[in-house]
């Protein structure tokens, strides 16, 4: 369904001045135009939401041995990923690199083909795709993970688009994940409609750091700290 241009009313308000048209043509697409143009934005919106309901059913309009769009890592089967992060800034990097200090085989996503060369150089296997996407997460390897962790930082909710955190939620559930998932928020009230949406754990990255300050302010003893080398897009500029 595509919406109608104004561009359809010129030119029906020019058929009605030179009186090739009646007035009812132009009610009649001035109406079409309205309808539209409203529908297709909230389609917008909700497109993955219509995916997913529609995918089913899309099948039967693709060609008979078109081969599967190839990810960049080759993903064993024998040997699983036990945790998938999406967003390799900062944040999710660190969290990274821990687990596979620990032995933990991770599986990182992200967006920005810096972050995920950045990711690959440090020892970990990496994607490079949109987590938005309900293909690209159709095709991770997230059979035998046992949790979800999405960094990506929370946006501003619009008419046309919607935050890309509750559509990972969204997406992961649609494609089968049955494990559990982890997502960030920096205020409370993001942390309650994550929640809502079906976030299993939500981290608060202010709140978690204050809750370990007070841990090594009443004697706790410190851990090793675990150095994150800068990207590109996170480099200070210099004044």
């Amino acid at each position: 369904m595509a919406q109608i241009s104004e561009f359809s009313l010129i030119f029906i308000a020019m058929g009605v001045t030179l009186g090739h048209l009646d007035g009812e043509a132009l009610g009649l697409v001035t109406m079409v135009g309205l309808v539209t143009i409203a529908a297709s934005t909230y389609m917008i919106t909700y497109s993955h939401q219509l995916y997913a309901v529609c995918e089913p059913f899309l099948g039967i309009f693709e060609r008979k041995g078109t081969p599967s769009e190839p990810t960049d890592a080759t993903h064993s089967q024998k040997d699983p990923y036990k945790i998938v992060i999406f967003g390799l800034g900062r944040f999710g990097t660190a969290i990274g690199m821990r687990l596979h200090k620990r032995g933990i085989k991770v599986l990182g996503v992200d967006f920005n083909p810096i972050a995920v060369r950045r990711w690959r150089m440090l020892g970990m296997e990496g994607e490079y795709g949109d987590a938005s996407d309900p293909e690209f997460i159709g095709h991770l390897p997230l059979a035998g993970a046992q949790w979800i962790v999405a960094t990506i930082p929370m946006h501003i909710k619009g008419v046309s688009y919607e935050d890309t955190q509750a559509t990972l939620l969204q997406v992961c559930r649609s494609a089968g994940f049955t494990g559990k998932i982890v997502v960030t928020s920096h205020h409370g009230a993001d942390t309650e409609a994550l929640l809502t949406s079906g976030a299993d754990i939500v981290l608060e990255p202010f709140q978690d750091a204050a809750d370990r300050a007070v841990e090594l302010l009443t004697g706790s003893e410190p851990e090793e700290r675990t150095d994150i080398p800068e990207i590109a897009s996170e480099e200070k500029q210099a004044p």
